[in-house]
């Protein structure tokens, strides 16, 4: 996504930007006043840097002139000086522009994140749930506290959008939200942290104070390109951890690792340079649930931890929901300092995250979920999950998307022949691939653990009549879920974004069933 910020409290000298970044850089030779930055030539306005970053299709540096012709004062970019002879505002050269305009622009604001207790949540899955735990109980505890996760983005009593497909925010809309939450008095800020966030240099220049890991599985592979990248990734937020810089109100600099996941556990544990936690089930897990009750409305345990006993209850289902309740306890009360009685009441007072595990209702005789599972790990749980609600069949509906891991698409069609009764495999942002070659190999993966078309699984492309079939074959008793697109608001095709979402589609399917009034079935361009 493009990106660009265009307000600050008053201009800045580009040498006083130049002085955030990590190492020296040669001084350019005039100062000069900079108005606002942009990675978007398209978006350069008079008195702008213009960070000139190299892309996969893109390079960036082929529009300084353009960025130039709309008013940049000066340019910052990865190329020699040289490359550019007739420039006629100063060049700067750096390392990397990511990590540069990460830096540029926490300068141009101020450093925002200096002035806020910084928590960062990564991990494969669970990150916007345990973000939402952990700024629930950070509100139970009177923390005045803001939020950015992959669901909207919290700033007081603001509630705002962060876009369709949106993992983290690129850095300028990052710093500037921020910025706003200390402009509101906020104190606290919680930050879900995607691998490409974190590779990409989109969280970089946050000042983490606090990091939590979910767990790390497989995903993103088409990006990182090798598990160990993915890992090493991932790892940065805990590297981060020791390089904040010492803050006015103080540095609780804490790691917090699942000790269930072994992968990330393994991998992350020799490497750090802070203190840590661990949660889970393990033995030697410090932050631990006794007596786990499961039940369609929710679950209920005790958390264990050094000097607390904690009865705990929250209206969320599934396994995986304990861990991220661990989790988000250790930040908070290990972490922070919190009250146990305040994390108690942070975790009830989650009502659900929108497109995870949500119910949708119209007094059909069947549970209708949608869940934003999306991989192979996360669709598994989600089963398992469905699995438990109900003792009549489970019946699926999900797709794997395009120009994206294709390992995944075998991979959650094996799970689904395992766990479902009946799985239906649809469309799921094919983009410019083949949705049938992509529902090929998931039909393959399935027939490999003995699935059988027709009877355990159904090709449907049109994800509209997918949604429809499942409704239609559903039972009294039965589960429909309905996987991968959660929250999301809108599907691709080709390069274009249609509006979409998996919870109007499912009211407007129980309603075509039921006779009731209800919304329209949203439009696909799938046959």
């Amino acid at each position: 996504m493009p990106s660009q910020v265009t307000v600050a409290p008053r201009p800045v000298f580009l040498t006083d930007l130049l002085a955030a970044l990590p190492y020296a850089v040669p001084r350019p030779p005039e100062d000069v006043w900079i108005a606002g930055i942009a990675s978007d030539s398209r978006k350069v306005r008079r008195g702008d840097l213009f960070v000139a970053i190299p892309g996969v299709a893109v390079d960036g540096h082929r529009f300084i002139p353009a960025a130039v012709a709309r008013g940049a004062a000066a340019v910052v970019g990865t190329r020699p000086e040289a490359d550019f002879p007739a420039l006629s505002v100063p060049y700067v050269r750096v390392r990397d522009a990511r990590e540069a305009l990460a830096y540029l622009v926490a300068a141009y604001y101020g450093h925002p994140a200096h002035h806020l207790t910084v928590i960062g949540v990564t991990g494969t899955d669970g990150k916007t749930t345990t973000s939402n735990f952990i700024f629930h109980i950070l509100q139970a505890a009177g923390i005045p506290a803001g939020m950015i996760s992959t669901v909207h983005a919290v700033v007081g009593e603001r509630v705002l959008d962060t876009g369709f497909h949106t993992t983290t925010p690129p850095a300028p809309e990052t710093q500037a939200y921020l910025a706003e939450m200390v402009a509101a008095g906020l104190t606290h800020a919680v930050l879900e942290a995607t691998s490409h966030g974190l590779a990409q240099h989109r969280v970089t220049a946050c000042e983490f104070d606090i990091g939590v890991v979910t767990n790390i599985t497989h995903e993103h592979l088409d990006y990182h390109g090798s598990r160990e990248a993915y890992f090493e990734a991932k790892a940065r937020l805990f590297d981060m951890l020791a390089e904040t810089p010492p803050k006015p109100h103080g540095n609780p600099r804490l790691a917090v690792l699942n000790r269930d996941d072994e992968g990330s556990y393994a991998f992350l544990a020799p490497r750090l340079r802070v203190r840590a936690v661990t949660y889970g089930q393990h033995p030697e897990a410090q932050v631990r649930a006794e007596a786990v009750e499961h039940t369609p409305a929710g679950l209920r345990f005790v958390a264990v931890g050094p000097g607390f006993r904690l009865p705990v209850a929250s209206r969320l289902v599934g396994a995986y929901n304990v861990s991220n309740i661990l989790a988000a306890i250790a930040a908070t009360v290990i972490g922070l300092g919190i009250a146990p009685e305040a994390a108690q009441a942070g975790v009830a007072a989650l009502e659900g995250i929108p497109g995870r595990m949500e119910r949708i209702d119209l007094g059909q005789d069947f549970l209708a979920v949608v869940d934003f599972a999306h991989t192979p790990n996360a669709l598994r749980r989600a089963l398992e999950t469905a699995r438990s609600m109900t003792s009549g069949r489970v019946i699926a509906v999900f797709g794997s998307a395009g120009l994206r891991d294709r390992a995944k698409r075998r991979l959650m069609a094996e799970a689904a022949a395992q766990l479902a009764d009946l799985s239906i495999f649809t469309a799921e942002d094919p983009r410019t691939e083949s949705l049938e070659a992509i529902l090929a190999e998931m039909a393959a993966g399935a027939e490999a653990q003995g699935g059988i078309e027709g009877e355990t699984f159904l090709r449907v492309p049109d994800r509209r009549e997918a949604i429809r079939r499942a409704v239609a074959l559903a039972q009294p008793g039965d589960v429909v879920i309905v996987c991968g697109k959660g929250h999301e608001q809108s599907m691709c095709f080709g390069e274009t974004e249609y509006p979409w979402d998996d919870r109007i589609a499912l009211r407007a399917a129980l309603a075509e069933r039921l006779g009731l009034p209800g919304p329209a079935m949203p439009y696909l361009p799938t046959p």
